[in-house]
């Protein structure tokens, strides 16, 4: 079995929260982060990064003026490498399981986060993340490697996908 698994999909499809899923009923040791929506009434303003021992910083968000820019938000990519990928190499030292969510577009304008994926998907460990379904020269390469599987999530398929990912894990 391949020691890198990574989530793909459509937007809305479920891959972190079966991710949060997966780890709540596991008590394999991980580390790492996942990535939530920060709403406003209902309306999507940014995104968050949590780790998984609980360090919070802002991703991305409509009020954030940045040289860095995905769609309608500015990426904060310090505190990306602050809180997440120091959350990814100090998993890389200490834990069993390396969670990364997710490998997006915002995520891969950081060098140090783009390093931080290739030594995870390299390390041994076994990688347990989400990946951008459209075409990236990163992303695609990270798809290509032979240590990593790629699920794609839907709608309609995501117990199946939830099964395959709770089978790898053990």
């Amino acid at each position: 079995m391949k020691r890198a698994l990574l989530l793909t999909g459509k937007p809305g499809t479920g891959k972190t929260a079966l991710i949060k899923e997966t780890l709540a009923s596991t008590k394999v040791k991980g580390g790492g982060f996942y990535t939530e929506e920060i709403r406003t009434g209902g309306v999507r303003q940014g995104f968050r990064i949590v780790t998984l021992d609980g360090q919070e910083a802002i991703l991305a968000h409509v009020g954030i003026s940045s040289p860095h820019q995905v769609s309608k938000y500015g990426v904060d990519t310090a505190s990306l490498n602050r809180v997440g990928v120091s959350a990814l190499r100090q998993a890389l030292k200490e834990s069993d399981l390396i969670v990364i969510d997710e490998i997006g577009k915002m995520e891969l304008l950081s060098p140090q986060f783009r390093e931080a994926v290739t030594q995870a998907i390299t390390s041994g460990k076994k990688v347990l993340g989400t990946i951008m379904f459209n075409p990236h020269p990163f992303a695609d390469e990270i798809k290509r490697h032979p240590e990593v599987e790629t699920i794609l999530v839907t709608r309609d398929n995501r117990a199946e996908a939830m099964r395959k990912v709770l089978d790898w894990l053990t």
